[in-house]
């Protein structure tokens, strides 16, 4: 960690209170290129997530009182050090993460711009009025802060998913309490130092670091002080913590797994088209919930579209993400890379043709080959799971009422793509895709300004954009009475 500018952002405990928190276990943390302890964190437990519970529930009354002008400030001051630390910030990332550290670096400027985007719409939280059925009454709506919120988080964005729930959070004027990924951990304690330079008053922002997953989410989700709850990650993880706040009745918002379509149609650009499968597939390795998970290419453009996208595959370059020019870095960890082994292996059981790739670069490494699967079905697995890697699993439709079909048979329903210059077709297609998200002739869709979120199995709720605020605010009625006297 000698590379750091600034060695204090370098954290080993959680933080809440406004204090680094000490405990008696602690837990390393790897670097999954070379398998080498980048930092040893101290491990808390379940009595430490119910004080950082508490510090939330004691800072709340004050910091929700506060003007919506002053909450944003600390946001601004808050997202400037981010973006001044942003080459610290990005190493950091790439060393317990594994991506590029140009991706990296992306992610730090993409979480600062939750901050920026959410500061400025918290001084633009309206009220209404509302005629009311006589004179004497006079009807008003406001919104008010839920409450504290708790939120666990996932460690393929681990500052991206946690200043886009926190700074929703801070702006509408709630407190926050956030579980990071154990495999992640240095990223998220790197942003509280920089949460307590901007001024953040004790108990607003709090982190609790711990490989006790199932303890820490069991009081996130029970503990009654806690308001509302916010996931993202696995599907299955996501309906068990939904049932653990059903007891206290939380407002919960679920970003869970995805199993994106990709549609090439044949009046489509298939030189974009491969651009945007590029950018959508092999960004973090694959290990993305809006990564493409199903290539669906109308058959008469196939073998085109194939080939052009193994030319460009060629020309990836793997390796650590610290070094210059590398496009994909390692996968997080083991197992990972038996998952997408085992992936593969059965596709091909079952009648998918390997193109390319299909291993790791060596026995020991978590680096994963590119691969391209042709001739791959809906009813294979690999089409029905989140492959989380770098694998291409090709199909072929024969027209739009087919690709849709394919598209939608699905239980996910976050993020889907497709490649038309048919204007007609645009229309039809993005409003027949069962998917919260859609990008058209685009393979990139995250942005502070739009709603992000699923459908269906994928979860529910919207991060970023003019609805973000929505699920951390309580809308109340007013009714005035007695007017007319």
């Amino acid at each position: 960690m000698g590379k750091l500018q600034d060695q204090a952002l370098l954290k080993h405990s959680s933080y809440w209170q406004g204090n680094w928190q000490s405990a008696e276990r602690s837990f390393n943390v790897t670097n999954p290129a070379n398998g080498e302890i980048i930092g040893t964190v101290a491990d808390a437990t379940a009595a430490d997530a119910e004080k950082a519970v508490a510090a939330a529930d004691t800072a709340l009354s004050d910091w929700a009182a506060r003007p919506a002008a002053e909450r944003a400030k600390f946001l601004m001051r808050w997202q400037q050090l981010m973006l001044q630390h942003q080459d610290d910030l990005g190493l950091l990332l790439t060393l317990e993460q594994g991506k590029p550290l140009a991706e990296a670096k992306g992610e730090i400027a993409y979480g600062a711009s939750y901050l920026e985007w959410f500061a400025e719409e918290a001084k633009r939280v309206y009220g209404d009025t509302i005629p009311a059925k006589s004179n004497d009454q006079r009807i008003i709506v406001i919104k008010q802060p839920v409450g504290v919120v708790a939120a666990i988080t996932p460690w393929n964005f681990p500052n991206a998913m946690i200043a886009r729930k926190a700074a929703a959070a801070l702006a509408a004027g709630c407190t926050f309490v956030v579980k990071p990924a154990q495999l992640t951990p240095l990223s998220a304690l790197a942003m509280a130092e920089l949460a307590d330079r901007a001024g953040i008053p004790a108990g607003v922002f709090n982190v609790v670091v711990s490989t006790d997953a199932k303890a820490i989410g069991k009081v996130l989700t029970e503990d009654p002080r806690v308001a509302k709850f916010s996931f993202t990650g696995s599907t299955k993880i996501g309906k068990q913590l939904a049932k653990q706040c059903a007891g206290t009745v939380k407002r919960v918002s679920l970003e869970l797994g995805g199993n994106a379509p990709f549609l090439v149609f044949a009046d489509a650009d298939l030189d974009a088209a491969v651009d945007g499968l590029m950018a959508s597939k092999f960004r973090n390795a694959g290990q993305t919930c809006v990564c493409t998970n199903r290539v669906l290419v109308a058959e008469n453009v196939l073998d085109e579209f194939t080939t052009k996208l193994q030319q460009a595959i060629s020309k990836l370059k793997i390796g650590d993400g610290t070094y210059d020019e590398v496009d994909i870095g390692p996968l997080i960890n083991t197992e990972a890379c038996t998952k997408v082994d085992e992936l593969i292996s059965t596709a091909v059981t079952q009648g998918a043709q390997l193109k390319c790739g299909g291993k790791r670069q060596s026995d020991n490494s978590l680096f994963y080959l590119p691969t391209v699967l042709s001739k791959v079905t809906n009813q294979m697995d690999i089409a029905q799971q989140e492959i989380f890697g770098p694998v291409v699993a090709l199909q072929s439709f024969s027209d739009e009422t087919q690709a849709i079909q394919l598209a939608n048979a699905t239980e996910f329903g976050l993020a889907a793509y497709f490649y038309s210059r048919d204007i007609g077709r645009i229309w039809r297609v993005a409003e027949a895709l069962q998917y919260g998200m859609v990008g058209i002739n685009e393979g990139m869709v995250s942005n502070p300004t739009a709603p992000f979120g699923g459908v269906k199995q994928s979860g529910y709720g919207r991060e970023g954009s003019k609805y973000g605020l929505d699920d951390y605010m309580d809308i109340k009625y007013l009714c005035l009475g007695g007017l007319d006297k």
